[in-house]
């Protein structure tokens, strides 16, 4: 029997080609097959297709494969609209028409929360844009030798110079190629990261509703040559430009803007209106980069919070307070509660700006919220979340528990970590009564989720208040050691993972992450990132172990 096995397992091998009929799609809209017993994920396939699948790589129960002949089609299928499609990193699904991407992400969604959550319902609604190319306001730009400004290549940081990109606005185009002539006339260095030497690092655009710009270089340096050659070369390429910024940084860092800036011409700001509501954004402001489909979403929000103009409302990670200022309008009183200081100023000066006076911020996390409102003896009757792709942590699960809200309002760009949320949120009372998804992000895997939960009949729960200092990871942060999830990835998927990996990919899903060896003292190393196959067989793993 175990010869038996060996054989079956070794049919399958690499750069085999094999026809196979694609089954669904995996999170990254990626194809899925299977092949004896094998789930096959095929990159650029469509659901329903019959393809010829060159095997990539072969793990025990899993496969990875690319097209190399599509046999039967599908009406799914288009021929892609971007000449830079899919070298370029920024958009996954331009072989899918839009339909067929708006069908995999309700689908994507439905799936999480059935097979994730233990929900029992449907996602009958995908808000889909009216428009699903030049939606993006804001816009960063790599800069690289050549000069090559563009975007990074697939999971790379190598630049493909791109003269266009069908998700930015037309103004952003202009002046990416005013930019660059201007770095091609007067020889403006690139930047090269590993060498930490050379200029130019970035090149920033933000489009308003109005249609006016603001740009900024972003600088290995505290200043830039030629400065007055190009503002007018910016200005001419685009007459509706109101600010040229500098942001210095000098950092050996992946992170894109420096915390210097320098006005080189012009403001360092551009208003916006979002929700009937008015923005001032300066160039580092967290906001939405689909603003209409930003609108649908808080919409839903503001819907889903069943407001009558009595209750209090808690906004968790409220940012720059876009979600507070909406549900302020139909609360009775609206709390928005950030740990960015900057942000927690700007929400304020927001508030100011457009003369909401019913609310309040303060600079905090959710437990330190629930101890605020705990000292001043307020409940809320309806918290709004919007955490980041990580979720909700064990500790603000249980702060909202405690705070016991009639309706929670869930936001999430993740479905698989909100669905683990809902799970932990219903053993806690809490039902899942609706869920509906929004296309912020057309062309790419991503999707975002809005959800209610009610609090269930108290006669059959209990609200528990817990001592802030008491709460602690949930147990399913804690069920497995960095050393079975190895053996697991081993036996299963015939792969060694690092502890370093296993941790990137429970940091990404919001599980704890204790401090390991593998984590490099030294600040100048570079970290290796964990291949999406090997994210693939941890994520396996970690499910196995119930982690997620």
């Amino acid at each position: 029997m175990a010869g038996k096995k060996k054989q079956h397992q070794g049919q399958n091998k690499k750069n085999q080609v094999h026809p196979l009929r694609i089954e669904g799609y995996g999170s990254a809209g990626e194809g899925v097959a299977r092949l004896d017993g094998q789930a096959v994920f095929v990159k650029g396939a469509l659901e329903g297709e019959l393809c010829q699948v060159q095997l990539l790589k072969v793990g025990k129960t899993a496969a990875w494969g690319k097209v190399n002949e599509i046999l039967e089609t599908v009406p799914g299928r288009q021929v892609p609209d971007c000449p830079q499609y899919p070298k370029c990193g920024g958009c996954q699904l331009r072989h899918m028409t839009y339909e067929e991407e708006l069908s995999f992400k309700r689908r994507r969604v439905e799936d999480a929360l059935r097979r994730i959550g233990g929900w029992d319902g449907h996602v009958e609604v995908i808000h889909g844009a009216p428009d699903p190319d030049r939606y993006r306001n804001k816009i960063q730009f790599p800069v690289a030798e050549g000069p090559r400004v563009g975007f990074f290549r697939a999971r790379s940081h190598d630049v493909i110079d791109a003269e266009d990109c069908l998700l930015q606005p037309l103004a952003a185009t202009r002046l990416r190629g005013a930019f660059k002539n201007w770095m091609e006339t007067y020889q403006i260095p690139a930047y090269e990261e590993t060498a930490h030497q050379g200029l130019i690092r970035h090149f920033y655009v933000r489009v308003n509703r109005a249609g006016e710009s603001l740009c900024a270089v972003v600088a290995n340096g505290k200043s830039l040559p030629h400065t007055e050659e190009l503002v007018n070369a910016l200005r001419a390429a685009e007459p509706q430009l109101v600010g040229v910024v500098l942001s210095v940084n000098q950092e050996k860092t992946n992170v894109i803007l420096g915390k210097e800036y320098k006005v080189l011409w012009g403001r360092d700001y551009l208003e916006d209106t979002l929700c009937g509501l008015g923005f001032r954004l300066s160039v580092p402001s967290f906001y939405q980069v689909n603003r209409e489909q930003a609108e649908v979403l808080y919409g839903r929000a503001l819907d889903f919070a069943g407001l009558t103009g009595t209750e209090t409302v808690l906004d968790l990670y409220c940012g720059i307070g876009t979600i507070t200022l909406v549900m302020a309008r139909k609360a009775g009183k609206a709390l928005g509660a950030e740990v960015v200081p900057s942000a927690v100023e700007d929400a304020w000066e927001n508030a100011r700006r457009n003369g909401v006076e019913n609310v309040e911020f303060f600079c905090g996390d959710a437990g330190q919220a629930a101890m605020e409102l705990a000292r001043r003896g307020t409940r809320p009757d309806v918290i709004c979340a919007d955490p980041p792709r990580k979720g909700l942590s064990g500790q603000v699960i249980e702060a909202i528990v405690a705070m016991a809200p009639r309706r929670l309002v869930y936001v999430s760009c993740d479905p698989a970590t909100l669905a683990r949320d809902v799970k932990l949120l219903a053993q806690q009372g809490y039902k899942l009564e609706q869920a509906e998804a929004a296309d912020l992000f057309p062309r790419t895997a991503h999707v975002e989720t809005i959800v209610l939960l009610s609090k269930l009949d108290s006669k059959k729960y209990i609200s528990v208040e817990l001592p802030m200092d008491d709460m602690d990871l949930t147990s399913a942060e804690s069920k497995a050691t960095y050393k079975q999830i190895q053996n697991y990835v081993l036996e299963k998927f015939g792969v060694k993972v690092s502890t370093l990996y296993i941790a990137q990919v429970k940091k990404k899903h919001g599980l704890e992450v204790r401090e390991h060896y593998n984590i490099s003292k030294n600040e100048n190393q570079k970290v290796l990132q964990c291949s999406i196959e090997k994210e693939e067989a941890i994520l396996d793993a970690l499910k196995h172990f119930k982690m997620l």
